[in-house]
This record gives C-alpha cells, structure tokens and sequence, in this order.
C-alpha cells in the first residue's frame, strides 16, 4: 500500500495546525477592506474545511484564514490599487487567492477584482476571461463603503474561473 500524500490528506487539518492571519493591523497605503463570502461545492453546499490565503501584487499583504462549518470565510486586508505589470499595462485593483479544500490534489488559484473599478474594463487579465464568466471574479459591493461579498464556487455552472500557472 502506498502511503498517502500531503495533498491527498488535506483537509480537516487546517483548523487544528494553521493559525489565521485574516485581520492584521500592519499599516497601509489606503486603508483597509473587508471581503467575506463562502467556499461552494457543485451542489452550493458550503465546504466546511477549505484554507483561503490572499496576497496583493502591488504590497507584501498576506492573509489566510479557514472557512467555519458553513463554508464562511471573513477577511480584512489592504485595500489594493491598480498596478503597471512588466510590459507597462495597468492592471485593475484586485486580490490574487489561493483555495485549499479536502478532494483538491493542487491548490486553486483565482483573483478577486472590485464592483465599480474603473481600471477593470482594461485588465489584461480580465479582458482574457470570457464575457460570461467575469462577474464570478467580481467582489461586489456590501453596505459600508469598504465591505465586499465574494463566493468561491469549485464546479458547476457558476463555477469560479480559476488560473492554472
């Protein structure tokens, strides 16, 4: 028998041995937002053990935090800022994140961007994603000015777009 792997153990670990680090107060260039939703399965049932960790291209701002049994996940990083990439083009304000979850052998890899930035109908990235499936990598916008709602959905139709590197 062959033994198991780190990724095909995943899972239930996560609350046990990773320390959340979704609400640190390092100071930042405009503020803070909070982003919350809910990792989905196929069926919409929230994924009760699924590890979210964000980073920013345009700082050194890292979070993680795990979802709870509901599939609920809440976050509070530095608000981002739009970007020039290497060749000199803008690229709209948005978060890079990573999902572990139990049943996932690689880690998956998306972007949050923002309701209402003027800079997403010009990033690259975006503007490579099929008209019909950018609103699943759109935050929108919550009550409060610095409050967003993002779902993670792994499969099905409303499925994330997800970016394979």
């Amino acid at each position: 028998m062959l033994r198991q792997t780190p990724s095909q153990t995943i899972g239930p670990f996560f609350h046990f041995a990773l320390v959340s680090m979704g609400d640190d107060d390092e100071p930042t260039h405009g503020g803070r937002i909070e982003i919350s939703g809910k990792v989905l399965d196929g069926l919409g049932a929230g994924v009760p053990d699924a590890l979210i960790e964000t980073w920013h291209a345009d700082s050194a701002g890292f979070a993680r935090t795990a979802t709870d049994e509901d599939g609920r996940f809440r976050f509070r990083v530095a608000e981002p800022r739009a970007i020039t990439d290497s060749t000199g083009r803008a690229q709209a304000p948005h978060v890079a994140v990573g999902v572990f979850a139990r049943g996932l052998l690689k880690r998956l890899v998306t972007r949050i961007y923002f309701e209402g930035a003027p800079e997403n109908d010009r990033d690259l990235v975006l503007s490579f994603v099929p008209a019909n499936r950018r609103a699943t990598l759109v935050a929108k916008r919550e009550s409060g000015a610095n409050r967003f709602r993002f779902d993670i959905v792994l499969q099905g139709p409303a499925e994330t777009v997800f970016f394979e590197f």
